[in-house]
């Protein structure tokens, strides 16, 4: 069934925006039980122990002087565990993108998502990262407004919250926020290699678009089809938390006319779009450039690196997904 971009609903209430926060549905059924550590990294053992007597301190309600911090490299199970914290714990919970967070306090206006947000009793943040002065700023403070009202934390990363900031901005200028944020955290780092590639041809090969269509015509999966330039141009006029909503309503999506992505706005925004979408268990084809060329390389070795390296993983798992 062929959908188009216009046609998508992308108005949100605090309510669905808040009943968005929950593991998306690549995540929905993990649990401590089918975390498999590879034997080769004992760190991935040791930190399935710390998630788990981490949801048995804060089910029993003891005291948690910090939250737990997953840091490791892509594709090590980092977002399992994490959505195991949130499906075994019995506290009032939230789970949620950092830029979820970010954009929900910026949608809400920060003290409406602190009154929001502390009515729950653990948040658990993936993909935590700070890229400029007012993200570390804001987060420092919102963490901290929650701590007092005693939320828990649990959170993931490929950054340890120590060197959050480190070559994006002046961090020695911010090292107090920063701190601020690194000190709720115990760290818990997770060796290994990225499972997604495992086994995997990654190489992105072009699809023809008369396939798509047949699969559009024939199919109950909704399909999206669009170029590259006229999705950047729909996303630019969204707002991020959005997103979520956008990915609940098509299975495929096929771009046509890739080519590298210059404006380095658009690119990061992308990089949004393409986690909602992995989550949210969506297939990906395209045409044009091979799509590994879609992120400049300056780019990639700039400030934003790890938001576009983990986005090329993801690209490469969605174009691997059947389409039936």
């Amino acid at each position: 069934m062929l959908i188009k971009l216009q046609d998508l609903d992308s108005n949100i209430s605090v309510a669905e925006l808040l009943s968005e926060m929950v593991p998306p549905k690549e995540f929905q059924a993990v649990s401590f039980a089918n975390y498999i550590p590879d034997e080769s990294y004992p760190s991935q053992k040791q930190a399935l122990s710390r998630c788990i007597e981490f949801v048995v301190e804060t089910n029993q309600k003891r005291k948690v002087s910090s939250g737990v911090y997953l840091d490791g490299g892509f594709g090590v199970g980092k977002t399992h565990l994490l959505a195991s914290v949130y499906h075994n714990s019995a506290r009032k919970k939230l789970f949620s993108p950092f830029l979820g967070v970010t954009s929900a306090i910026g949608y809400l206006g920060f003290a409406e998502a602190v009154k929001q947000f502390s009515r729950y009793e653990l948040l658990c943040i993936d993909e935590f990262e700070l890229d400029d002065p007012g993200d570390t700023m804001v987060m420092s403070r919102f963490l901290k407004e929650l701590a007092n009202k005693g939320v828990c934390f649990a959170a993931t990363s490929n950054t340890p919250p120590n060197a959050l900031g480190e070559g994006r901005f002046a961090a020695d200028v911010f090292q107090r926020e920063i701190q601020s944020v690194a000190g709720r955290f115990d760290i818990v780092r997770i060796d290994g290699e990225d499972y997604r590639h495992r086994g995997l041809d990654l190489d992105f090969n072009e699809t023809d678009p008369t396939d798509l269509e047949v699969l559009g015509n024939s199919s109950s999966r909704r399909l999206i089809l669009s170029s590259l330039a006229d999705l950047l141009g729909f996303l630019g006029n969204l707002h991020q938390s959005k997103f979520t909503k956008l990915a609940e309503q098509f299975d495929v999506i096929f771009i046509s006319d890739v080519r590298t992505i210059n404006d380095q706005f658009e690119g990061v925004r992308l990089v949004s779009f393409i986690d909602r979408c992995y989550e949210a268990g969506i297939a990906m084809r395209f045409s044009g450039e091979n799509i590994r060329l879609i992120f400049r390389e300056d780019h990639l070795q700039g400030a934003y690196q790890k938001k576009y390296r983990r986005a090329l993983s993801r690209m490469a798992a969605m174009c691997s997904r059947p389409l039936s």
